[in-house]
């Protein structure tokens, strides 16, 4: 049976003027919308008390699970207005299956489908004054996450969580960037996640595990890095948070296949499908990072880009490691960009959705 939720107006909402001044320039994840959604779930009573409430603090006991033992997991999906002011959330379903697959990684129980959307849509509906405008590429960032909230210290699988849904007004991830070009470092010291490890689940210990090579990257001028699998040091998994792509110049869009370690990004995978409408063929296969760097010194890959549903797709002006740096041949990124652009039309609503993968919220 699906929740009913309760709404709680906030008593504390931003003005319009406010409102209006944090959406002239909202960045990216520093500024976030009046309400929240809660759902509690506990081994005896499943899910239950849902509601929308005041965005504000959580209070959790010092010794909940999270705290301790990280159980937690996260979603990343974003609402968008079209021309006529109506608002759409982008293949929502794919998100709530994600979830319960990092659900079942982290042993936290599986909220349902319908449950996940009908919580995103009550959010958005009540705080759809936030979502931007449909000019430029502004959106509304929404961050669904569950929570091992048990008070307990013992090693198990939490018998209390806790569901939340927050928003946040986006604009470009990297700026300017994000169509300029970016450069990449390639790491084969440190690893996001191994073999048999939390690599294809959506949770912050992937992220905390690579920020010692991102931020070694920052030293080096690079805005993201490429993560190679530890176990045989070659083979290429993804970035820091985006999957990556290379296009080849007899027109191939190759990205790493899933193994396990790598997270099964929806951007991904609707490139993957859409690919084939401006003429490329899509290809998941493994690749070393050998024949990616030495790919792009021969000129067999032209183009390379990283996507996920923050930046969408970001074209890659270049490679550097320790031992070397490798440019891209095409730096005017035609083929990314048009992706890009297609990707981008289809969530705005600026081309036909023959995928069926918008969903009407407002």
């Amino acid at each position: 049976m699906s929740l009913s939720f309760e709404i709680q107006r906030s008593t504390a909402a931003r003005t319009d003027a406010e409102r209006a001044a944090v959406l002239a320039d909202p960045g990216f994840g520093v500024h976030f919308t009046d309400h929240m959604v809660r759902i509690s779930w506990t081994k005896e009573r499943g899910w239950h008390d849902a509601a929308v409430l005041p965005y504000g603090p959580i209070t959790l006991d010092p010794s909940a699970a999270v705290f301790h033992y990280a159980q937690e997991i996260f979603e990343g999906l974003k609402a968008y207005r079209h021309a006529d002011g109506s608002i759409w959330l982008f293949r929502p379903e794919k998100n709530a299956a994600r979830l319960q697959t990092s659900a079942d990684r982290l042993m936290l129980p599986h909220l349902p489908a319908d449950d996940f959307i009908e919580a995103v849509r009550q959010l958005v509906t009540v705080d759809a004054a936030w979502v931007p405008e449909a000019n430029g590429e502004q959106s509304l960032y929404i961050r669904p996450f569950m929570i091992a909230s048990e008070p307990f210290l013992g090693i198990r699988a939490a018998e209390g969580v806790t569901f939340y849904v927050i928003a946040s007004p986006a604009g470009r991830y990297f700026g300017a960037a994000g169509v300029a070009g970016i450069d990449i470092w390639v790491t084969d010291e440190w690893a996001r996640a191994g073999i048999g490890g939390t690599g294809a689940a959506k949770c912050g210990g992937n992220y905390a595990a690579s920020l010692v090579a991102q931020y070694e990257g920052y030293e080096h001028g690079c805005t993201q890095v490429m993560f190679i699998e530890p176990a045989g040091k070659d083979r290429v998994e993804e970035l820091g948070g985006m999957n990556i792509f290379l296009i080849s110049a007899d027109g191939d869009l190759i990205t790493p296949e899933l193994t396990g370690t790598i997270l099964d990004g929806v951007t991904r995978d609707s490139i993957l499908t859409v690919a084939a409408d401006l003429g490329l063929t899509p290809r998941e296969e493994r690749l070393s990072a050998s024949e990616v760097l030495g790919g792009i010194a021969s000129g067999r890959f032209t183009e390379a880009f990283c996507c996920g549903t923050a930046a969408v797709i970001s074209p890659i002006a270049g490679f550097k490691s320790h031992h070397g740096e490798w440019r891209l041949a095409e730096q005017s990124f035609t083929r990314t960009l048009g992706l890009r652009d297609a990707i981008l039309d289809i969530q705005y609503g600026r081309s036909e959705d023959r995928h069926g993968w918008l969903r009407r919220v407002v």
